[in-house]
């Protein structure tokens, strides 16, 4: 078995003085150089004759594409082959010109859970391509497991167990986003087999704006020293809110190293989002994006814009390779398609667009009915063969553009038909007789009206842009709940407008119960965090009202004690001798009060009760002694009660059978009610006070 060195190949050669660039050589170009933010160097486009075959050895060659749509039209019988077809392409291109990797910019497939098919032949081709004995000669020198967020936690050519040749960098779009419990895309399966460098990918988290870190894959080549930041796709709306939000997007930054200090690393960025748009809140704007940048590599939007454009005032430059693969028939997809290949020598860049070849043609064409003269408005026949004759000459001119009948494809045709003053005919009858001519003659003809003059601009947007899926004016939950003035009790607004989303865009059946058990969990850990606190104040609100209602009770048995001795003295003076009506209550309360003086070591065997019971007991002791002392006044009664406490002495078994009974009705009286035990203790507490 042979083994491949996997780290970088440092090459002993030292590098050649740079040749200064002129700015005549820079307009050649497109573009004169531009000034590094904080710093004298310059960075522009390298002419072809500054570069040496010696330099190669300290050049980093990145092949850059964006929006490959694998798996569009995959039930198609003509164009379910398109996108693989283009994706093969790029490749070979990226073999044949042996760059160092591929950086794809989002959308790698055209549905967030790609069918078994299109993830099978995805796998066959980064196989086919990616996987050789050809040896990789760059490093990676950042912390790889904050880059790639796998279990792996390292770029896929450094596994021993794979021959990784070709390494593929990517972050995921609009179409291609982690979605469910686990957070996971399609993009984490090509992750998981090693056959793809996965990063970019941030957790958001909660509701709210959130926050998101970038933290750059630093990667060197010889002298040459690049740091590569993804960002994944985020909903524009809230993207767009964070990038307004102080602190909410955090960027960081190389540090000082020997070898390179911090103002010689070349920054690019690859993200995907809306670019251009009719609502700024839809969209991210490029001077959101901060300054330190050198180059941007734009994803999401399918116009082929691939040469870098400066923005102005902010110092980098913009490449936008647009989509390899027609998914609208619109005017912007019918532009030629490119790659860019970047190559990249310490602060300069040189980018050289390379056409695909393997496209299916598409030609574009609009037509206005009554500038036409040779149509009579009466007459449908002489519509019918005018546009015949336009769909005629887009198939030849499109033939005529075939390098090769090898590659002579059934062409794309689109025809915007303004019929203001006409009537329509069935698009789908018209394209019966085109087929096995184009690729879809079931959608050749598109139509619209004219815009009137003084209509108001939800007018001037014609009938059949309105049916479009793509621009329908789509209304998040937020937005409802605002214009509602609508209160959101249980579900968070952002977390419930996530939830819809992901399961009407991406098929999720799971986002409305993912989304439920999330909040759940986040109220549950709430409640257990602040379970102590809460238990303390109920605790503090008990003891508080504890203290109140004996302090109530204590005066309500201060005035009932007044008022039983007023009356008794009353009646002693009164009464010729002791009149006592609850001669059995006397009787069983100084049973009590005299058992109680015997108790001795009856506490230690009280069932148990410990402290509990001996303070039930002397309360008790307490209380009789009081009422024995406010009924001593009778001689009759003291004479009774020396009787009931000899047959008590007397009987032992029967003081015991009372102490018994009086200890169960104790405790019944404090199970039952509480409330009556607490207030009968205020008092007997006062009372022995």
């Amino acid at each position: 078995m042979r083994l491949f060195n996997r780290q970088a190949v440092l090459f002993p050669r030292p590098l050649l003085a740079e040749s200064s660039s002129s700015p005549s050589s820079f307009s050649e170009r497109g573009g004169a150089a531009s000034p590094r933010p904080g710093g004298g160097e310059s960075q522009g486009f390298l002419h072809m004759r500054d570069l040496k075959m010696d330099d190669k050895s300290n050049m980093l060659r990145v092949l850059i594409a964006t929006d490959c749509h694998l798996g569009y039209l995959e039930k198609d019988e003509i164009r379910r082959f398109d996108s693989f077809q283009a994706f093969e392409e790029i490749c070979s291109i990226a073999e044949q010109n042996k760059v160092d990797f591929i950086l794809l910019g989002g959308d790698l497939f055209h549905e967030n859970k790609p069918s078994r098919s299109t993830l099978v032949k995805t796998i066959e081709t980064l196989r086919r391509y990616c996987l050789n004995d050809r040896p990789v000669q760059f490093q990676v020198v950042s912390d790889q497991t904050v880059n790639f967020q796998n279990v792996f936690g390292h770029v896929n050519y450094e596994d021993p167990h794979f021959n990784v040749g070709l390494p593929v960098f990517t972050i995921h779009g609009n179409h291609d986003d982690p979605a469910g419990v686990d957070n996971l895309s399609a993009i984490d399966i090509l992750s998981a087999s090693n056959l793809v460098n996965y990063f970019g990918k941030m957790v958001l988290g909660g509701s709210g704006v959130g926050q998101i870190t970038l933290h750059p894959i630093l990667i060197r080549k010889g002298t040459t020293s690049v740091a590569l930041y993804g960002l994944g796709n985020i909903r524009d709306e809230r993207l767009n809110r964070m990038f307004q939000t102080p602190h909410a997007v955090q960027w960081i930054r190389p540090g000082h190293q020997e070898a390179c200090p911090v103002s010689n690393w070349f920054n690019i960025l690859v993200l995907h989002q809306n670019r251009i748009k009719t609502n700024p809140k839809n969209a991210i704007n490029e001077h959101f994006l901060p300054r330190f940048l050198d180059f941007v590599v734009w994803g999401h939007e399918h116009e082929c814009l691939v040469d870098p454009q400066e923005v102005p005032g902010m110092g980098f430059h913009i490449t936008q390779p647009g989509s390899s693969v027609a998914t609208s028939l619109i005017d912007g997809e019918a532009k030629p398609k490119h790659v860019l290949m970047l190559e990249i020598k310490g602060s300069q860049y040189r980018p050289t667009k390379i056409p695909l070849k393997s496209v299916r043609p598409f030609e574009y064409a609009e037509v206005v009915l009554k500038d036409e003269a040779d149509i009579d408005p009466n007459d449908q026949a002489s519509v019918l063969e005018h546009l015949d004759k336009v769909v005629r000459n887009l198939i030849d001119k499109s033939s005529k553009r075939a390098v090769s009948r090898s590659q002579l494809k059934l062409p794309l045709v689109r025809i915007k038909v303004d019929y203001s003053g006409f009537s329509t005919i069935n698009p789908q009858r018209f394209g019966q007789k085109y087929v096995g001519k184009v690729a879809n003659p079931q959608d050749i003809l598109i139509f619209s009206k004219a815009a009137k003059k003084r209509q108001s601009v939800e007018e001037k947007i014609d009938e059949s842009e309105k049916l479009r899926p793509e621009e329908l004016n789509q209304q998040n939950i937020e937005a409802l709940v605002a214009e509602s003035n609508l209160k959101m009790e249980i579900l968070p607004v952002n977390d419930l407008d996530i939830a819809l989303h992901d399961f009407v865009s991406k098929d999720d059946k799971m986002a409305f119960y993912s989304c439920l058990q999330n909040n759940l969990e986040e109220t549950r850990n709430k409640l257990v965090a602040e379970a102590d606190t809460l238990k303390i104040e109920e605790e503090n609100l008990i003891v508080k009202e504890r203290v109140k209602e004996r302090s109530l009770h204590s005066k309500e048995s201060v005035r009932t004690t007044t008022g039983s001795q007023n009356i008794q003295g009353t009646r002693n003076e009164n009464a010729t001798g002791p009149t006592f009506s609850d001669e059995e209550d006397t009787r069983q309360m100084l049973s009590i009060s005299k058992s109680a003086q015997r108790r001795g070591g009856a506490s230690r065997r009280g069932r148990g009760r410990g402290s509990s019971s001996s303070l039930k007991q002397m309360t008790l002791d307490g209380t009789m002694r009081t009422r024995h002392s406010e009924r001593s006044t009778s001689g009759s009664a003291s004479v009774a009660t020396r009787s009931i406490v000899d047959e008590g002495i007397d009987s032992p078994s029967s003081e015991e059978r009372e102490r018994d009974e009086l200890n169960d009705l104790v405790e019944n009286s404090a199970i039952v009610s509480p409330e009556l035990n607490l207030r009968g203790f205020a008092k007997w507490s006062y009372r022995l006070d």
